[in-house]
């Protein structure tokens, strides 16, 4: 992932806490992942409270599939089209 590199150039000890940030985002998901609003064509985002980053997910039966580890301000929506977005044509 490359927010984990990009603090990993600049701390190890920053970068391990952004990796267990993101751990106890998926373990909040896991544990109940209606938690969180629909957000997108039927995804939820889970925001992380320390990092700018959200976890784009939508549920599958009793399993979680998470589409993208989103930074909140560079190259915003980036991965919808992981999710079937195509873009509107005029």
């Amino acid at each position: 992932m490359a927010g984990y590199g990009w603090y990993l150039e600049r701390s190890l000890r920053v970068a391990d806490a952004f990796l267990a940030e993101l751990e106890r985002g998926l373990q909040l998901i896991a544990a109940a992942p209606e938690r969180w609003p629909p957000y997108l064509l039927g995804a939820r985002h889970c925001v992380l409270h320390k990092y700018p980053y959200s976890i784009v997910y939508k549920t599958a039966g009793s399993s979680i599939v998470v589409y993208a580890f989103a930074h909140a301000r560079r190259a915003p929506g980036y991965w919808k089209s992981r999710l079937g977005w195509r873009p509107r044509q005029e």
